[in-house]
């Protein structure tokens, strides 16, 4: 199946359970994260903004991702990176450009 054949409804809640698991997983770095998939909270919330056509700012996005705003939610749960999740996030990203 397409993903542009998914009812809306359906791939809005689990978008939703999505945003839920990663606000109950604060300990999942989004160094890590785009070290793994190549996308993190920031990427959703700027997609989230992207996606509402002007209606959403990237601060009330990154909120609506975080459940809480940006700066609250580094200084709560954010490490520091090290090289090598660096390294591995860069390499990473590099694989999201097509080819």
């Amino acid at each position: 199946m397409d993903i542009e054949a998914v009812d809306d409804r359906v791939a809005a809640a689990a978008f939703r359970r999505l945003v839920r698991h990663l606000r109950h997983r604060a300990d999942a770095q989004n160094v890590d994260l785009m070290g793994l998939a190549g996308f993190c909270r920031n990427c959703l919330s700027d997609w989230l903004a992207e996606a509402s056509a002007g209606t959403l700012d990237k601060a009330a996005a990154r909120t609506a991702i975080y459940g809480m705003p940006y700066d609250e939610w580094k200084a709560r749960h954010q490490a520091e990176a090290t090289p090598e999740q660096l390294a591995r996030m860069a390499e990473s990203v590099r694989r999201n450009q097509p080819a």
